[in-house]
């Protein structure tokens, strides 16, 4: 069981030392226990006296014993149910009450009471709040006008013998010095032993950090460096100071790098900023410095005492090399990926235009051929020619495709836009697909609304992306099913649907409507023919005209693609800008300028 009147300070040391952020409140309450537990030990031993002098006929003593123990017992169970306020403040009215007791018992000004009376206030800024400070001092004050009243009437207001007056006074400021310096002396202790361990938690922090933290004076000198600043320098840390950090950096780094320390020094701004520095290493077999890459955060210190112009700057070094070179490896990546997609735009382009002319001309005679115009074909010749020209017409329509992907991807499609009637581009856009229907047995159905307002658009665009849609709606249609167009406002948009009655698409299939090449079912086995273009070129243009796509689908219930485009067209118009045609131009591959190869420029 723990004893009663256990002063020892191993505890309290401990509690400094376990990195609890409550330890000052913790050791004040400790140091009230021990208060209490002091007034309880003073007030026994004093208690066989006091007894005594009782049976001789003078309860004073006595009085002022009891007053000890009950105090110490009573903030004691005060501390043990954790009222730690109400200790302190009872410790305080012990004092108060003692010290009061004596003064109105002498009736001079000068006497023990007055002086333990005001050792009270000073237990009060010990252990106390700023409330039970000034209720301290309040009640010292009525103290002392009571004493300036006893010693003006030279009344002593409680009549004691003289010897037993100045034995109890002795006793009694005797036993309230032992606590106040008893106090003041755990309290600055538990302090000093606190802050001794904040110091060594941060010198451990500052050793064992991985990165590398220096400490500056105000005039720029090296007051501290780091253990882990060794390895980033390749140096010992006590030559940081020969040359100083500055003819470590790359020459092209340093106005930054100073820039940034002004800024810190003497502004007490924090910076950051990114240079590069050179990494000493006595193994090295060449003479050629080695850089990298370091994050330096400057950060003012600010010292509320000081002259204000020029502050200490803790600085923390980063390495971040790493980080350099995969950015470094991302901008080559993305260069080569510009690079081949533009060699794939320029192939496809070339290739289209290669094949658009010989296929041309296969489509054209084949024509010819069917209708008759070179004589006469046998059955099996026209059926033969009808498949050349059928053939002919796809592959002129893949390359058609293939070109108008390539330019949007290029960005080369220019928009022609102008104020038209939506109304008159559904009947062309009909009889441009209703082969098409006919031959999958397709019934297409116009919903147009009435009065709708024109279109400031691309009409060749527009009759592009609503062919696309309409041909994709019966290509996944069923035999028999239904594709219907509608086109009506939508506020400042103009509504454009295709819906139809097919075989409709999946979920993770609709997150993928617009990429290029893409079909619902793209494997070996896919029953629709089709280069998985048409959506993409829809997306491009609708893009072009700052306008959206948007789909809606359930397997076996069909698809609903709409197309919203804003009335007044895009932001931008090529007939408010001036129209300027570029020399064509190969563009020159990006020179790489790789940071490591102006090592060779530092001094």
């Amino acid at each position: 069981m723990r004893s009663l009147f256990s002063f020892g300070a191993s505890k309290e040391m401990s509690l400094v030392a376990s990195g609890n952020g409550q330890r000052p409140e913790m050791l004040r309450r400790k140091t009230l226990a021990n208060n209490a537990r002091l007034m309880i030990l003073l007030g026994a031993l004093s208690m066989p006296l006091a007894i005594y002098t009782l049976v001789a006929g003078s309860a004073f003593p006595f009085t002022v014993a009891a007053m000890s123990l009950v105090g110490g017992m009573v903030t004691l169970a005060l501390h043990q149910r954790r009222m730690f306020d109400r200790a302190a403040a009872g410790q305080v009215y012990a004092l108060l009450a003692v010290g009061g007791l004596l003064t109105l018992a002498d009736h001079n000004i000068g006497d023990a009471g007055l002086a333990i009376a005001v050792m009270a206030p000073v237990m009060a800024a010990l252990l106390g709040k700023p409330n039970l400070r000034r209720q301290s001092w309040a009640m010292f004050a009525a103290i002392l006008i009571a004493a300036g009243l006893s010693n003006v009437l030279s009344i002593p207001l409680v009549t004691i013998h003289g010897p037993v007056l100045m034995s109890t006074s002795i006793v009694a400021f005797i036993a309230a010095a032992m606590l106040i310096i008893h106090t003041a002396n755990r309290i600055n202790a538990a302090y000093e032993v606190y802050d001794k361990a904040q110091m060594t938690a941060y010198r451990h922090l500052i050793e064992h950090v991985q990165d590398g933290v220096i400490r500056f004076s105000g005039d720029g000198e090296i007051l501290m460096a780091s253990r882990s600043s060794e390895k980033l320098f390749g140096c010992r840390r006590f030559e940081l100071g020969e040359g100083g950090i500055v003819e470590r950096l790359h020459v092209l780094d340093r106005p930054a790098y100073l820039n940034a320390f002004a800024d810190a020094n003497q502004s007490a701004r924090s910076r950051v900023v990114e240079v590069r520095l050179r990494q000493d290493d006595a193994r090295a077999q060449t003479s050629v410095p080695h850089f990298i890459w370091v994050e330096v955060s400057l950060s003012p210190v600010i010292d509320p005492d000081g002259d204000g112009e020029r502050h200490e700057v803790v600085a923390l070094f980063r390495d971040v090399t790493r980080r350099k070179d995969d950015e470094l490896a991302m901008a080559e990546a993305r260069r080569a990926a510009e690079e081949a997609s533009a060699a794939k735009s320029r192939f496809l382009a070339t290739i289209g235009h290669e094949l658009r002319t010989p296929l041309n001309a296969v489509v054209g005679f084949s024509e010819m051929m069917t209708s008759g115009i070179g004589g006469e074909l046998s059955d099996t010749h026209r059926e033969y020619a009808g498949l050349i020209h059928q053939s002919g017409k796809h592959l002129l329509e893949v390359v058609r495709m293939l070109l108008d992907m390539s330019r949007l991807e290029a960005g080369k499609f220019d928009l022609q836009t102008e104020p038209f009637d939506v109304e008159d581009m559904i009947v062309p856009c009909f009889s441009m697909v209703d082969s098409l229907a006919q031959s999958q047995q397709v019934t297409l159905v116009a919903d147009v609304a009435p009065n709708l307002p024109m279109l400031v658009a691309d009409e060749r665009a527009c009759r592009q992306i609503l062919i696309n849609l309409m041909s994709n709606a019966i290509k996944f249609s069923h035999r028999g099913g239904k594709v219907t167009v509608s086109v009506k406002r939508q506020g400042q948009s103009l509504n454009l649907s295709v819906t139809d009655t097919g075989v409709g698409m999946a979920p993770e299939s609709l997150t993928r409507i617009g990429e290029p090449f893409f079909q619902a079912n793209d494997g070996l086995d896919r029953r629709y023919e089709g280069t998985g273009l048409g959506l993409s070129i829809v997306k491009g243009l609708v893009d072009l005209h700052k306008g959206t796509l948007r789909a809606m689908s359930e397997i076996g219930a069909g698809t609903t693609v709409t197309v919203l485009l804003p009335i007044n067209g895009p932001a931008i118009k090529n007939e408010e800008t001036g129209s300027v045609t570029p020399f064509r131009k190969e563009p020159a591959p990006a020179q790489i300028h790789p940071w490591q190869d102006e090592k060779r420029k530092a001094q």
